[in-house]
């Protein structure tokens, strides 16, 4: 059981640990986009943009619904921006960290 929760976890880590996933996550931060709305922000083309909501989807990140000719997606579980956020925290940490490196050389 423990191997396969872990597998979860590190699936779900997989799918959003490329740059244009979390781009994707982060747009939908504030509710549902039409894809018509992501593709344009993202600045991809539509089918590397449907690839990368596709394995989104299939992790369980994201979720969608069909309005006419329109498909509208969101975050499933909104927890995850909780692990963004904290993730933000790691990274301005790491950026101080390296900036009091840079100044102690330079001095």
């Amino acid at each position: 059981m423990e191997d396969m929760i872990a597998r979860i976890k590190s699936d779900i880590l997989k799918a959003i640990a490329h740059p244009t996933r979390l781009k994707i996550i982060e747009l939908l931060r504030h509710g549902e986009k039409c894809v018509c709305e992501i593709i344009p922000a993202l600045g991809l083309e539509q089918a590397n943009v449907s690839q990368h909501l596709a394995v989104l989807r299939d992790r369980g990140i994201v979720e969608y619904r069909r309005q006419g000719a329109s498909v509208f997606y969101r975050v499933r579980n909104k927890e995850i921006y909780k692990m963004l956020d904290y993730l933000d925290e790691i990274v301005l940490e790491n950026l101080e960290y390296t900036k009091d490196i840079i100044i102690k050389i330079k001095k």
